[in-house]
């Protein structure tokens, strides 16, 4: 299974009165993972696109387990947690890399659709695709 790591630092716009992150970052710091996650293994979203292949988010979860605060240097790890030929699921861990801390869980879901958001199967459409995304998410025990 690869995991990309996506390295990020907190800015000060991300913090709130409190002085650590607002629980709302959270969630474009998983696209930022996604999206790096794409980039690395060579499927970058545009290309995909262009392909007639989007992934809308149907579904979200974070679970916060301590706050990140100004300046920290993150590492979001993200990768495929499950797939079938309907959508895919990402899973995400934002690590604090001062400590090795895992400070918040994510995950998303999204369906596989074509460019009129009508549902598709992605094994039949694009089997090339698919089975690029299914080498990533296999398991390596």
């Amino acid at each position: 299974m690869y995991v990309n790591e996506t390295k990020i630092k907190v800015r000060y716009v991300e913090t709130d009165q409190m002085g650590i992150v607002h629980h709302s970052n959270y969630y474009p710091w998983f696209e930022v993972g996604r999206t790096e996650f794409f980039e690395q293994t060579g499927l970058p979203y545009a290309e995909i696109e262009q392909q007639g292949v989007l992934f809308p988010l149907i579904k979200s979860s974070c679970t916060y387990k301590e706050g990140a605060k100004y300046q920290d240097e993150l590492t979001i790890k993200t990768w495929i947690q499950e797939l079938s030929g309907a959508k895919g699921t990402f899973q995400y861990e934002v690590v604090r890399d001062r400590d090795g801390k895992i400070i918040a869980e994510g995950k998303t879901v999204h369906a596989f659709v074509n460019k009129a958001f009508r549902p598709i199967n992605l094994k039949k459409v694009n089997p090339i695709l698919w089975g690029r995304l299914q080498s990533l998410s296999m398991r390596d025990d």
